[in-house]
């Protein structure tokens, strides 16, 4: 749990709830919450395995990515511009969970909103 918390708070999460020594803990940004659960062994060893992304909106995606690198975390790519119309990075957590950090870009034509 405790890289958990470091690494959510990296990314400017702030606890809420629980800690690092507690099995379960909230983090949160903004409105958004996070619950995180300390995994047992006995669902690793039963193989349970699922797949999920969340996705966060954020305001400027190029300088949480910069924020992330200083942090020393380790997302999958370099911001990038979508097919499906948004700016993103994605990173796991310790726990393995799939992160993306977003920002909507504007339709083709038009000029970016203002944040």
């Amino acid at each position: 749990m405790a890289a958990a918390l470091e690494f959510y708070v990296a990314l400017g999460f702030r606890p809420v709830f629980g800690g690092a020594d507690e099995p379960f803990s909230t983090v949160a940004s903004g409105e958004c919450f996070v619950n995180l659960i300390a995994a047992d062994d006995g669902a690793e060893a039963a193989g349970r395995q699922s797949w999920g992304r969340v996705v966060f909106h954020v305001d400027d995606v190029d300088d949480l990515h910069r924020r992330a690198l200083a942090a020393g975390l380790t997302p999958s790519a370099p911001p990038c511009d979508a097919p499906w119309g948004e700016r993103m990075f994605a990173v796991c957590d310790p726990m393995g969970n799939d992160l993306s950090f977003a920002r909507r870009l504007p339709p083709p034509g038009r000029p970016p909103a203002a944040a």
